[in-house]
């Protein structure tokens, strides 16, 4: 296993959409495993293949730390197929570091996906489980949760970004 590079903002491949993964191969194994020591090493709860320079449809997910009775989650080619009630809740990103904003979401979904050996599966999840699916997959879709900030609030983002950048 291999800690993996974990691309920041405004790096490209975080706004592209990702390719679904055709074969659940052992690089596509491998690659899951390093992830997971990844997301782990840079304390997240959620990291998505694109934010590591992969453009393929998978994720892991541990909220384990708030939540024992969830387990690692591995998605290969996720889509939420249900979303109920909204939330606003602060949200961070490990693309993003050093930046946390509060970000409307659905309080409830269900994603369907491929599980790490290519099972069909379904997870229903509230709260921070919910929130870290749409997070996840909306990286997928090469969307940041930034974009999903009010207009106003992204110019404010960008500003201190910009700021941020010209002091390293």
């Amino acid at each position: 296993m291999a800690l993996l590079e974990i691309k920041k903002y405004p790096e490209k491949v975080l706004k592209q959409k990702t390719a679904p993964v055709i074969d659940i191969n052992s690089s596509i194994q491998s690659l899951i495993d390093d992830m997971i020591e990844t997301m782990y090493a840079a304390k997240g709860v959620g990291l998505a293949a694109n934010q590591v320079g992969i453009s393929k449809r998978l994720c892991v997910i541990d909220i384990s730390a708030a939540d024992e009775g969830i387990p690692l989650i591995v998605l290969i080619n996720p889509d939420i197929i249900e979303k109920k009630g909204f939330v606003e809740e602060e949200e961070g990103c490990l693309s993003i570091p050093d930046y946390r904003a509060k970000v409307k979401r659905a309080k409830d979904v269900v994603v369907r996906a491929l599980d790490r050996k290519g099972k069909p599966i379904e997870i229903a999840g509230g709260d921070l489980l919910a929130r870290a699916l749409q997070h996840e997959i909306d990286h997928l879709e090469g969307m940041l949760f930034v974009d999903r900030l009010s207009p106003i609030k992204r110019e404010f983002f960008k500003k201190k970004f910009k700021k941020a950048m010209g002091n390293k």
